[in-house]
């Protein structure tokens, strides 16, 4: 049986990645993910304001004292000895890169198209096979229009493929206003891969202590069907790879993207929830359906029931909405 998929160009064993988790942050965590039998790791991000503060503490520490005694340089820490987030996740790519034998794609979290690209260029150095941007920001200036905020991805993109020569994919939010639009905009800038979607960690309320309060849950199966959805319709329309995202919680989820036309399926809250080793749980339970369905290769399965190929495309469209409305029954009434 042929497992084998391409993502970016990049050749991959089988279709299941290890997405960006605190996993992934260190060396130790990605040999685990390939030692589970991961096809692709995604480090953890590395977060704008991450690279933001570590210049501007690096620019207090040059300046601070320059007009002093120059007794007071050696207050100074030794300029080795001050590796905060960003070299230090260099560090951790350049060891995984060299030691592991599968593709290390590393992932940038941002939200302007500044200095912060230089960091996509020393991933590239640091032997990242490929970089996932993670665009994310709340708009909460209400006079800027829906195209400013689709303009920021498409120039943030453009940026860092101005300075890199390795893939470049785009992890997206599902809530533009026409996704399909946003998605071919996207390819034709040169965006190599899709990733769909993003969960955005929205805060809650605490109504004991008054206090706006950081609230993360890992995802569910539940959660599949709106990137089921998108992949499905954007499957033979766009050049880009498509990867899918969100409530892989069994091989059952691995199939149903891979048949709606993902190129890869990436998870998260399962290997959080059960480990690394998990990722051969869902090769198991994805390679057991393709015997039993008879698929000798994930290429005859990618896409077999994506909008195009179906006998009914309308399954995807309006007329499948009515129809769930019709379809549920109240048993107390």
């Amino acid at each position: 049986m042929d497992l084998t998929t391409y993502y970016m160009g990049l050749k991959l064993r089988h279709p299941i990645v290890a997405s960006a988790s605190p996993i992934s942050s260190t060396f130790d965590g990605i040999r685990r993910l390939e030692d589970g039998g991961a096809a692709a790791v995604v480090m953890v991000s590395l977060f704008e304001e991450q690279i933001r503060h570590e210049n501007e503490a690096f620019s207090y520490l040059m300046e601070t004292g320059t007009m002093s005694f120059a007794e007071s340089l050696s207050y100074f820490p030794d300029f080795d000895a001050y590796q905060v987030g960003p070299e230090n996740y260099l560090t951790i790519l350049r060891q995984a890169a060299e030691a592991t034998d599968i593709p290390v794609i590393a992932s940038l979290n941002c939200v302007s198209g500044e200095g912060w690209i230089d960091y996509a260029r020393q991933m590239q150095q640091a032997g990242a096979k490929a970089i996932e941007l993670n665009i994310y920001a709340v708009q909460t200036d209400f006079d800027v229009p829906g195209a400013a905020v689709e303009q920021r991805y498409l120039d943030i993109l453009k940026a860092v493929k101005a300075v890199v020569t390795i893939p470049v994919a785009l992890k997206l939010s599902p809530f533009f206003s026409s996704m399909g639009h946003m998605a071919k905009a996207l390819d034709a800038a040169g965006a190599d891969a899709l990733v769909m979607f993003n969960r955005f960690y929205q805060p809650d309320i605490d109504i004991v202590d008054l206090e706006v309060s950081p609230s993360l849950s890992l995802s569910s199966s539940g959660e599949i069907r709106l990137p089921l959805l998108w992949i499905a319709l954007l499957h033979g329309k766009v050049k880009a790879s498509l990867a899918a995202t969100r409530g892989v919680e069994s091989a059952d989820e691995v199939i149903k993207y891979l048949l709606a036309g993902a190129d890869v399926v990436m998870t998260t809250s399962s290997l959080l929830r059960n480990g690394p080793h998990y990722l051969g749980t869902l090769l198991h339970g994805l390679t057991y359906w393709m015997e039993a369905r008879g698929f000798d290769s994930v290429g005859r399965l990618r896409g077999s029931m994506s909008r195009d190929k179906i006998a009914n495309p309308g399954a995807f469209e309006r007329a499948n909405y009515i129809r769930v409305l019709e379809s549920y029954k109240i048993d107390y009434l």
